[in-house]
């Protein structure tokens, strides 16, 4: 703002900007809680990258992408989501939302993604980083149980699963940091609408020449 009006010739000083931005204005920062750390367990199996930064899919469910991200309720309680999005139209196949980032939440939310589309034919990647949860023993197995093929970011190298990212961070700056959640159901159903509602539905996607992902996926 102080920028803005010293292109406009005025002048004011940073306190004097911010003064008038919250009492005349009632304009407020959003302030993020401070990103929450958690311990890597030792990796049971890793994969190689199959994807190598190409994130385009010739048709659905032949390339998912999915991660974990945080989220938090009023009191600064976290929570995390884990999601899963098909690269061919960048709709989000399941999200769920659970008070502990483990093997079983990465579990429970590709149960929910295989048993909402109907019978996958062909070979199906699943792409996410080096995180333990996708590493682990009991989830390496759930995935050859199911026919999954695993491939893996270079670790500490978020642009290998850039979709994910650019979808959490839509989360967050048009859902999750715009309201204050005083309960976790709350906090569930909210992401849950925006998920499938809004973004799958209702969202232009720039991918899709801007059509929502459910216009790209039908068109199909």
């Amino acid at each position: 703002m102080a920028v803005y009006l010293a292109r406009r010739g005025c002048h004011y000083s940073m306190v004097t900007v911010h003064k008038y931005m919250n009492t005349e204005m009632r304009l407020y920062s959003l302030v993020r809680p401070k990103k929450p750390g958690y311990r890597h367990g030792k990796p049971y199996k890793i994969f190689e990258n199959k994807l190598q930064q190409k994130f385009h899919a010739d048709r659905a469910n032949h390339k998912w992408c999915t991660d974990f991200t945080y989220l938090f309720l009023k009191n600064e309680e976290v929570r995390y989501n884990c999601s899963i999005v098909d690269l061919f139209d960048r709709s989000v196949i399941a999200s769920v939302t659970a008070r502990q980032i483990t093997s079983s939440l990465a579990i429970r939310t590709l149960k929910k993604a295989l048993e909402i589309q109907p019978r996958i034919k062909g070979k199906l990647i699943l792409h996410s980083d080096q995180d333990s949860q996708y590493t682990s023993k009991a989830f390496v197995e759930f995935c050859e149980s199911v026919h999954v093929t695993q491939s893996m970011s270079k670790a500490g190298c978020p642009y290998d699963n850039d979709p994910m990212e650019r979808y959490f961070n839509t989360l967050k700056n048009e859902c999750v940091n715009l309201y204050d959640f005083q309960t976790e159901e709350v906090l569930y159903q909210a992401v849950e609408e925006f998920s499938y509602v809004t973004y799958n539905h209702i969202r232009p996607h720039s991918y899709n020449g801007y059509r929502t992902p459910y216009q790209a996926r039908t068109a199909s």
